[in-house]
């Protein structure tokens, strides 16, 4: 163990003021120092306080400050460095901003360092903020998910779709008041998120994998906001929350509302739109155009069915003829035919009948020629015997009488043999 007399060590309230005269000697003149904002507060009395933390080039190991320094804003200078900064910047001095500040390093006893801040130079923090915006292009870029969203094919009727935006915010108003201006029927189911600020891209994310568990019951997806400040467009030109807009399973438009900026998100949706009441209008007007394509459609169908009917009709009128004349040529050659074959009938019919007529005249010459008549002239004689043609010595007796008939007459004789 060390001893240590009494002459050799200094009080603390010394120590302290040998720090404090220290950095007064050593910085007596201001400076420029490069910090994030971690915190900014401005109290009742008009004084603004800064906690401002420094993440070395590579945003510290997992957030965690390698530096960090209290600042302060006072009154009297308040209006004019945070005027002109947000001013020139368009950003508002907030949370997760880098800024370049012009500082007076002041050490107190009891409070320890803070930084007396004089100026901020609003070019710093856009280059920051450019250069965080080309960081998250190129990466999109390289991830190859840049061109996805623009690829998805956009249906023709948009008319149900998932609105991302807050409720209260004027830009939601906007949006509906236009859409269902011109009486076309749309379906927008409001996905409620912060649309700036702290929390706001994370919201924004959470409202996305909301919908992309329903994908199958809309068309496409719209993120709109109202108009606001640079500042307002960070969370927009967040890589996460590109990425998740980029790889999107519908198309999305945006209407972030802000004239001079085009953000990160702008880029890599399906269709960007500078405001909510512009989006609408794209709506209306694409509904416009496929009413007015079906209108043309439908003109197009009836002339084309008239042409068609007209000439079907010109076709079955030809076809009528043709078969009418095709008809009368058949009927007229029928009618040949049968004129022919009722000649041929007529005359096969004759000839049939003089043959029948020879044939039954000399079938009566024949049945003339064996007529009982004609057998008896020719000698032949016919017994009988109480009145019945003998034809067997079996049919008559000795002394039954015999009638003999002749041809010119009849014998009667008695059998006596």
């Amino acid at each position: 163990m060390t001893n240590v007399t009494h002459s050799q060590h200094i009080t603390l309230a010394e120590l302290q003021l040998t720090i404090r005269d220290t950095i007064t000697e050593r910085f007596a003149l201001p400076l420029w120092v490069s910090a994030e904002v971690a915190d900014v507060k401005v109290n009742s009395s008009g004084h603004c306080y800064l906690e401002l933390v420094d993440k070395g080039a590579n945003d510290g190991a997992n957030g965690v400050p390698k530096a960090q320094a209290r600042g302060v804003i006072w009154r009297s200078h308040y209006a004019r460095v945070v005027g002109l900064f947000e001013a020139e910047s368009g950003q508002r001095l907030e949370r997760g901003i880098k800024i370049l500040v012009k500082v007076t390093l002041n050490y107190h006893e009891l409070y320890g360092l803070s930084l007396q801040i004089t100026d901020i130079d609003p070019s710093y923090t856009l280059g920051d903020m450019e250069r965080r915006k080309q960081e998250a292009i190129a990466q999109l870029q390289k991830d190859g998910v840049w061109d996805m969203n623009r690829e998805q094919p956009m249906p023709p009727l948009v008319q149900r779709i998932a609105v991302i935006s807050s409720s209260k915010a004027a830009g939601w108003q906007d949006f509906r008041n236009e859409l269902f201006k011109y009486g076309y029927t749309f379906i927008a189911t409001l996905h409620e998120a912060v649309m700036q600020g702290e929390g706001a891209e994370q919201s924004i994310i959470s409202a996305l994998e909301v919908i992309a568990t329903q994908e199958e019951q809309y068309d496409a997806v719209i993120i709109i906001r109202g108009g606001g400040s640079t500042s307002d467009l960070n969370c927009f030109n967040s890589y996460r929350l590109a990425s998740h807009v980029a790889q999107f399973p519908l198309p999305i438009l945006t209407g972030i509302g802000h004239d001079k900026d085009v953000s990160v998100v702008d880029m890599v949706a399906h269709t960007m739109l500078k405001t909510p009441t512009a989006v609408a209008v794209w709506l209306n007007d694409r509904m416009a155009t496929l009413e007015a394509a079906l209108d043309n459609a439908a003109i197009e169908l009836h002339s084309l069915c008239t042409t068609v009917t007209h000439r079907i009709s010109l076709q079955l009128e030809r076809q009528s003829a043709e078969l009418r004349m095709a008809a009368q040529r058949l009927l007229m050659s029928l009618g040949l035919k049968v004129e022919n074959l009722a000649t041929q009938l007529r005359e096969s019919s004759l000839l049939a009948l003089e043959r029948e007529s020879q044939r039954l005249t000399l079938f009566g010459q024949m049945a003339e020629s064996r007529s009982p008549e004609q057998i008896l002239k020719m000698g032949f004689a016919i017994a009988r015997v109480d009145g019945k043609a003998i034809t067997s010595r079996s049919q008559v007796a000795i002394g039954d009488i015999v009638t003999i008939e002749v041809a010119d007459g009849t014998i009667t004789t008695k059998i006596t043999e």
